[in-house]
């Protein structure tokens, strides 16, 4: 018995999947399975069920699960305090970010972790808010960086830094520079991001505080990514919230106009995002250490 195969059969037995399993750990779907027949040999017994759509623990395979678990978080410790006694030297970090942390805030911490610690391997995916959590829910990834917050099992969020949701408008617009009361948006065309969008969540609970009722918007289009969204309101296709990070360039050209809503705080958090409990990650510890020292 070696900790390869025991930290292949506790992937396994959580994802309930060998397909997920190898995917976690960077390996082929044979060499899990080859970890797994070699761990089953030598205990003499079936660890595992399986069936066209899920893999499920046999008996012995329930009893070996917490010990194997104990045995490879002690490893874990280990392994982590060596990895920061060397400097993380070697290793690797996978994230997840929603599209405005992932596109205009993390490269650049990301460039700064991968000066500090070169031997780090570092991958960065990005999507929704709602496709994040779900990849820390299924431990595809080691950190995500939301938009909003979702009740969501085994996911532990923490505050980062705030953000500022602006309503722009296209170029030439009556309320370009303009103050307005929230109700008078109920007489334009919205442009929205998509379902499970951090932005859209967000905008839609500030709009619902104000006693909006969002579901008499004007929807002339849903879109898939920020840039998007600023294109068709500059297009002069309807007006939309976005990030204050991703509109600040076409703002300050005159690409977009701003509109300013009486009384309405349109502040919001990124969060990020942590399985718990989870396998101990030391280059992700240092990550996500470095992104709560220095905030912006």
């Amino acid at each position: 018995m070696n900790f390869k195969q025991l930290e292949a059969f506790i992937w396994v037995a959580e994802l309930q999947s060998f397909t997920r399993a190898a995917r976690h750990l960077y390996m082929s779907q044979p060499a899990i399975s080859f970890q797994i027949k070699a761990l089953e040999e030598e205990l003499e017994v079936t660890l595992f069920q399986r069936s066209e759509k899920r893999v499920s623990l046999t008996q012995a395979g329930r009893l070996l699960y917490p010990e194997a678990k104990k045995m490879l978080a002690h490893y874990n410790n280990i392994k982590a305090g060596l990895d920061a006694l060397r400097g993380l030297k070697a290793g690797h970090l996978l994230i997840g970010a929603s599209t405005i942390p992932g596109e205009y805030l993390l490269p650049g911490y990301l460039g700064m972790f991968r000066q500090q610690y070169p031997g780090v391997r570092v991958n960065l995916r990005v999507a929704g808010s709602g496709d994040v959590i779900r990849w820390v829910q299924e431990r595809e990834i080691d950190l995500g960086v939301v938009g909003a917050i979702q009740n969501a099992d085994n996911v532990q969020f923490n505050e980062w830094i705030k953000d500022e949701l602006v309503l722009i408008v296209p170029p030439g617009h009556r309320w370009n520079g303009s103050w307005i009361d929230v109700s008078d948006l109920m007489d334009e065309k919205f442009i929205l991001r998509e379902e499970g969008s951090g932005t859209r969540k967000s905008m839609l609970e500030i709009l619902e505080r104000h006693g909006l009722n969002i579901e008499k918007l004007n929807v002339n289009m849903e879109l898939g990514s920020t840039r998007s969204v600023i294109s068709a309101v500059q297009a002069g296709m309807g007006i939309g919230f976005v990030s204050r990070w991703a509109v600040a360039d076409a703002l300050e050209v005159g690409k977009v106009g701003k509109a300013n809503l009486c009384n309405v705080n349109l502040t919001r958090s990124f969060y990020l995002a942590r399985y718990h409990p989870g396998i101990a990650n030391y280059a992700a510890e240092a990550f996500e250490k470095m992104l709560l020292q220095s905030k912006i």
